[in-house]
């Protein structure tokens, strides 16, 4: 009842109000607007800084790099190991203001200030980077600091060309320029001569104009309080939304932040909202029902220091006892099951032959790899995320634990609000306390390295994984995925990739796939191209209005 007078009233604490325009209800609001400054809640801010601002490269529907802010690059490396790109910038690209040329000197602040932000290890990869690091962690002093990024790889050769110098060579550089918004350029000019405060200030607090953008929309206005962010058509961007036969540009935008989104929506009073209810999506679906493939998998993870899921062949089994398809029938109105890491979309996915060789549904050889292992009449705790969300994760654990009773393993679920903390907890003995656990990971980037990083040695896998064999299988997994990193030829850095999988799936089976999500979202049919985007971004580039006809 409270829900339905909140809508009635159309205002307040629902965050509805009666402005002009485009409304989005978004799941949490920016936590900043500085995009060189972020956090690590950053997932946040994406939807306004992919709006309104650029990189140097942009990805094709197919996810292969292709030019944003640079027209080309060139590619070389020195003679001591570094990789050197030369990226030649469009000259017809201005500010906001109409009149501020992008220029190359826009990213050497910018890098440098991320360099000096939250989230600064993003930008490792440079060469010198290190040092900057190491110098901050120590709480050098700020002369010190400064020369040291004076040496970091990214040099303004001119007004029109920027030369990077990576410390050693990353294949995923160039697709990660496109998307991680650390790397997208601040306008120098009007931060030029400005005081720490101040710079801030300019990106806090929007206003006259600025902060300046690069794409279709620019922030006016950002209401903490009403958990409101309001954007304006940029008409300067050369970024603008392709327009069909009476298509225009939405000149106002506003995103806003509302706990009855959809009953807000089911009334007209906003055109996007996301269905994150894994329960609302099933049964009937309204006709406006839309969903994205995600650059995601969902899977199971083990705790290989605790018997008997300290042997690599039980933990096979299981994988092998799942049965993807049945796990996910029914449960979403579209679901791709799969045994793999790496989602089929993704530039240097295993192919048709390697998914094969991996773990997969084969129930009467799980039987026989389980019969006579000791411990394996031990109950398993499988821990998952309680609340509702877009993953059918109760679903999801109460059919595992049937699949898994089938061939003699018995399972009890645990759903915790304090997900993340129980994960990491240990017993008294040493291990985690978990036997198994169900999570989500998404793609930063359209590159196979994005999903390798977790469970690397400094990842949050919390698997255990990195003590098993002495270290070994772990040492030799990283080393695929860095002579792949650095590998020029894409043939042979997705053979490598395709090892590095193998080692982590089927010869440790320190995980589990079980399938790649889908985003769903309903939106007016007024409005044309609002998606989300692959990496579970709401995607407003394209957004554009259809006839006034169809406009309320």
């Amino acid at each position: 009842m409270l829900a339905l007078v909140l809508v009635a009233g159309g205002c307040g604490r629902c965050g509805f109000q009666p402005d002009p325009g485009v409304k989005v209800v978004v799941p949490a609001m920016p936590t900043t607007l500085d995009w060189s400054y972020s956090d690590p809640t950053s997932w946040a801010n994406y939807p306004v800084m992919l709006a309104s601002q650029r990189g140097l490269t942009t990805l094709a529907p197919d996810h292969s790099v292709q030019p944003g802010l640079a027209e080309r690059w060139e590619r070389s490396r020195t003679a001591h190991g570094h990789e050197v790109y030369t990226f030649h910038l469009r000259r017809d690209v201005r500010w906001s203001d109409g009149v501020t040329p992008l220029s190359a000197q826009d990213f050497v602040l910018g890098w440098h200030r991320a360099l000096q932000g939250r989230e600064r290890g993003e930008l490792a990869d440079l060469l010198g980077a290190e040092e900057v690091l190491s110098l901050q962690d120590q709480g050098a002093p700020a002369e010190r600091l400064q020369a040291a990024l004076a040496r970091v790889g990214i040099e303004a050769i001119d007004p029109h060309t920027l030369r990077v110098t990576l410390a050693r060579p990353r294949s995923y550089f160039l697709a990660r320029l496109a998307n991680v918004y650390l790397f997208f350029p601040v306008p120098s000019a009007a931060l030029a001569g400005r005081s720490e405060e101040a710079v801030r200030d300019y990106f806090d607090r929007p206003r006259e104009g600025h902060p300046l953008a690069l794409g279709p929309y620019r922030v006016e206005s950002w209401d903490r309080a009403g958990e409101r962010v309001r954007l304006v058509h940029n008409p300067h961007s050369i970024f603008q939304p392709p327009l069909g036969p009476g298509e225009r540009p939405a000149p106002v935008l506003t995103l806003l932040k509302s706990e009855i989104g959809p009953a807000l929506y089911e009334r007209g009073r906003v055109d996007f909202v996301f269905v994150d209810s894994a329960v609302a999506l099933q049964g009937r679906h309204p006709e406006d029902l839309q969903h994205e493939p995600l650059l995601s998998t969902y899977f199971l993870v083990f705790n290989t220091e605790r018997p008997p899921l300290d042997r690599p062949e039980v933990r096979r089994a299981i994988s092998r006892a799942i049965d993807r398809e049945a796990l996910m029938k029914g449960l979403l109105p579209a679901a791709r099951p799969s045994h793999v890491l790496l989602p089929p979309e993704l530039p240097g996915a295993a192919t048709p032959q390697e998914a094969a060789r991996l773990p997969h549904f084969e129930p009467e050889r799980a039987r026989a790899e389980l019969s006579g292992v000791p411990g394996v009449d031990r109950p398993l705790r499988l821990v998952f995320r309680a609340g509702d969300s877009f993953v059918p994760e109760a679903a999801i654990a109460e059919r595992l634990a049937a699949q898994l009773a089938a061939v003699g393993l018995q399972v009890t679920l645990d759903s915790r609000s304090d997900f993340s903390a129980e994960v990491a907890r240990r017993t008294p003995e040493g291990p985690r306390a978990y036997d198994l656990y169900l999570r989500r990971l998404g793609a930063d980037y359209a590159h196979p390295n994005t999903f390798f990083t977790l469970f690397e040695r400094t990842g949050l896998h919390q698997s255990g994984w990195e003590t098993q064999r002495g270290g070994e299988p772990m040492s030799r997994f990283e080393a695929l995925l860095d002579e792949a990193d650095a590998e020029p030829d894409e043939a042979r850095a997705r053979a490598l990739y395709g090892q590095a999988q193998a080692v982590l799936l089927d010869e440790m089976a320190v995980i589990a796939p079980l399938y790649h999500p889908d985003r769903y979202f309903r939106t007016r049919a007024s409005l044309r191209g609002v998606d989300v985007d692959p990496f579970n971004f709401l995607s407003l580039r394209e957004l554009r209005l259809g006839t006034p006809a169809e406009v309320r």
